[in-house]
């Protein structure tokens, strides 16, 4: 390995224009970790809020955003007995994945599924963690439920869609046109709602309520996710696009017996993310082995045009994953 890196910083908070080309030295890896050679980078909705200013990285984190990559094993720390310099991986990270290498904590890696390649396997990491752990972990999702998703057409939501299909439950996604709501209907939704012209709120009620939500918009959406809600419900929460504050009547809550939760992934222990790796790697790559489920892909973009992969995700249009293409 050189001593120096070709990545991208954020130069101050911004847009996408304040994400700059740079230098940087190459991060050794440490006690249990690996340092991978990225060949593709996942670009996600929390880089842009970092590069906002509004999600800061963890104290010991880089302060490049990327939170997931593909690549080549290039260095293994004390410790590790998993993988060895050459293993080809896709990994969750701290952060630093808009760089051409980067270190993270080897029980965070997986294997790059059969027959995939980089580009694909660069946009399962960051996306199944959120998930698995949301959906299946935390919510807790059976088969013969029924699930909503918000954001059907995202990076989140066509996982999500494709995962809770597999495992039996009836699936509902809100999109915002009528060719998201297809490609939502398309991977194995019941039904997909447009939600400038239907109110998922009255289709749920007349499905009989959801068991299980899944929301990043937050909002005024969270009032009317808590009346689409069946009794028993489970409402858990990954992402505020429309803000953390609202007004909620917590007396149908409780008339209810609803559950309102919800994580962040980033923050979570080292321990608590292998345990997620672990489960993934027992339920869910078996999956991607055979193709049952892959990534939707939107588009791809050099790692010098981070700008424009960010002012992509933040558009209106895009529909799946975006990354970057490091090697």
């Amino acid at each position: 390995m050189t001593k120096m890196m070709r990545a991208v910083e954020i130069t101050e908070p911004g847009g996408p224009e304040v994400l700059k080309p740079c230098e940087r030295p190459v991060p050794t890896a440490g006690q249990g970790e690996v340092v991978i050679k990225v060949a593709y980078a996942g670009v996600n909705r929390p880089d842009a809020l970092q590069r906002a200013g509004s999600y800061a990285p963890p104290p010991d984190a880089s302060d490049l955003p990327g939170l997931e990559c593909s690549g080549e094993v290039a260095e293994v720390g004390a410790g590790v007995s998993d993988w060895k310099v050459g293993d080809k991986v896709c990994a969750l990270l701290p952060g630093g994945g808009y760089a051409e290498y980067v270190a993270t904590p080897a029980a965070h890696c997986l294997p790059v599924p059969d027959g995939m390649g980089m580009k694909e396997a660069a946009c399962l990491p960051e996306t199944y963690f959120t998930v698995w752990t949301n959906v299946f972990m935390r919510g807790g999702l059976k088969a013969g439920e029924k699930f909503l998703v918000h954001g059907g057409s995202s990076g989140i939501g066509t996982t999500a869609i494709q995962l809770a299909k597999h495992f039996g439950a009836r699936v509902f996604a809100t999109a915002g046109s009528d060719e998201k709501c297809q490609v939502c209907t398309d991977l194995g939704a019941e039904q997909a709602i447009n939600y400038k012209t239907e109110d998922f709120v009255n289709v749920m009620k007349a499905e009989g309520g959801a068991d299980l939500i899944l929301d990043m918009v937050g909002g005024d959406y969270i009032p009317r996710d808590v009346k689409a809600l069946a009794n028993d419900g489970r409402l858990v929460q990954i992402a505020f696009l429309s803000g953390p504050v609202v007004e909620l009547n917590f007396a149908m809550v409780m008339v209810k017996r609803l559950t309102i939760t919800g994580s962040t992934l980033r923050p979570q222990s080292d321990l608590a993310k292998a345990k997620i790796a672990d489960e993934l790697r027992t339920h869910v790559w078996p999956l991607l082995d055979a193709g049952t489920v892959a990534p939707v892909m939107d588009s791809e973009f050099a790692l010098v045009d981070a700008a424009d992969a960010h002012a992509r995700i933040e558009s209106p249009g895009h529909v799946g994953k975006i990354v970057l293409r490091v090697a």
